[in-house]
């Protein structure tokens, strides 16, 4: 372990566990809504919590032996009625639902089809598998995703509809901040497996409570809720909760209720936990949360216009190296990526200003996209989001050598 851990560290890749200073500025966080700071969400927490006064801190065990209650059953059923989905199924966290969704669901004979960019919990679960191969396409690309379709379509037991291929993709994705073509992808799917053996499986993750009417998500937005064969919607991030569930049919609920291993055997989640997410859903149905999601993304936009005056300046002036590479147009979510080849001096600059980003850096990262990744949230003000831009602005005038100094130094790199 010690000698991984040295090769990490010389190559800087390793990771620590790292705390943020109360007063320091949060654009990094999943928290989106600011919800986490919500005093309406305590209030009606804390009320919810009455409701009950005898309730146990603990679960008692999995749902399977003594940690199921009606509490989280009718949580489940209003869940499911809030996205349009024929059921749920809670879990303890995203990784959970999705490594044990991948993990059971996939039958011997079957496929799995992944964009390249889904989340490290799917690959746990395909890992485990039992599907007879699992491929990935590249990023968003629907004529990749048709190659490989085409690729294993030649399986006679697929062509006839025997055997089913899974399209594994998510809603928005966490690093780039970019969607997936939802309806492009169900289309190609349904022609080219037109014996309904094509299963989407979208991971909503990161765009729950952000998108669609009253955070419903992209999927509901979109109206596609019975064209995909199951979703997942977690609830720590724009929900500032914990905890996940998967949408899908009440077979597949039944399935992953014997089959997923992370339900079976993991202690389920405490009372305290499911009425925090009830309150929230609570709110997103009263259409509490409107507001903040209107303001987030007139927020986007106001990001999007200020990092765009920094393009004279994204480029080193005189050895000519790409010094940021900023949203060629506007961005569809809160996440910016802010591409650069120095990812930790950027983030370590804006840090020192009391700004919270993170530098991402392969192999979370393909090599050569490493970022700084910058979340906004309605929290954020637009006081706030001015004041990053000019230190990020303030860094690349640093970095370009705009004093004379800096211009010789160029000359002599050159």
């Amino acid at each position: 372990m010690s000698s991984l851990l040295s090769k990490r560290k010389a190559n800087s890749a390793l990771r620590e566990l790292s705390t943020s200073s109360p007063t320091a500025i949060d654009f990094s966080s999943n928290d989106f809504l600011s919800l986490s700071h919500s005093l309406d969400l305590k209030k009606a927490y804390l009320a919810e919590l009455t409701t009950s006064p005898n309730f146990h801190l603990g679960s008692g065990g999995s749902r399977l032996l003594d940690g199921n209650s009606t509490y989280a059953e009718k949580l489940e059923a209003e869940i499911s009625a809030f996205h349009n989905a024929p059921a749920a199924l809670l879990f303890n966290s995203g990784f959970d639902a999705n490594s044990g969704f991948f993990a059971c669901v996939p039958q011997p004979g079957d496929v799995v089809l992944y964009d390249e960019c889904v989340h490290a919990s799917a690959h746990e679960g395909m890992r485990l598998s039992r599907a007879s191969c699992c491929k990935s396409f590249s990023h968003n690309s629907l004529m990749d995703l048709r190659e490989k379709i085409q690729e294993v379509r030649g399986d006679e037991k697929v062509a006839k509809g025997e055997r089913n291929i899974l399209v594994a993709i998510e809603g928005l994705y966490s690093m780039d901040g970019d969607l997936a073509p939802i309806e492009p992808i169900l289309d190609l799917v349904d022609e080219l497996l037109p014996n309904g053996n094509g299963l989407v499986v979208v991971d909503e993750a990161h765009s729950n409570g952000v998108y669609g009417f009253q955070g419903r998500g992209i999927v509901c937005s979109l109206g596609l809720e019975k064209r995909v064969f199951a979703r997942l919607h977690t609830f720590g991030k724009g929900l500032a909760c914990n905890g996940a569930a998967i949408l899908c049919s009440p077979l597949t609920r039944e399935y992953l209720i014997n089959y997923a291993r992370p339900l079976i055997y993991s202690t389920s989640m405490s009372f305290p936990s499911l009425a925090a997410i009830k309150v929230v859903y609570s709110l997103m149905k009263q259409s509490t949360t409107q507001p903040l999601i209107i303001y987030l993304n007139d927020l986007i936009k106001h990001m999007y216009r200020q990092l765009s005056t920094l393009l004279p300046h994204a480029k080193h002036p005189i050895i000519g190296i790409q010094l940021l590479q900023l949203p060629e147009q506007l961005p569809r979510s809160p996440i910016f990526a802010l591409l650069t080849p120095e990812p930790r001096s950027l983030a370590k600059y804006c840090q020192d200003a009391g700004f919270v980003v993170r530098a991402i850096v392969p192999p979370t990262v393909p090599e050569g996209t490493q970022r700084v990744r910058v979340c906004l949230h309605a929290g954020n003000t637009y006081q706030d989001v001015d004041r990053l831009v000019v230190r990020i602005g303030s860094w690349l005038e640093l970095k370009g050598g705009v004093g004379k100094d800096e211009a010789r130094l160029a000359r002599a790199v050159l």
